[in-house]
């Protein structure tokens, strides 16, 4: 199989672990956008990064835990 290139690079980091609401703490996708990210277009893919990156900056100012992770 070949790999394909995308600008919306996959941004799991092996850490997986979801809370109470099946979002993932290592890269902060839901479950259902880790099962979706496999035949996800390109702007569906930008909308996921999207997404999570919003919810790991409201981690961090809930929590007051800085998540290094980048997506």
């Amino acid at each position: 199989m070949k790999e394909i290139d995308s600008v919306a690079q996959m941004p799991c980091v092996r850490n997986c672990c979801l809370n109470d609401d099946d979002i993932c703490l290592g890269c902060f996708r839901s479950l259902e956008e880790i099962r979706f990210w496999g035949v996800a277009t390109e702007p569906e893919r930008v909308n996921i990064l999207d997404n999570s990156k919003q919810r790991r900056e409201a981690y961090s100012l809930k929590t007051g835990l800085f998540c290094s992770v980048k997506v």
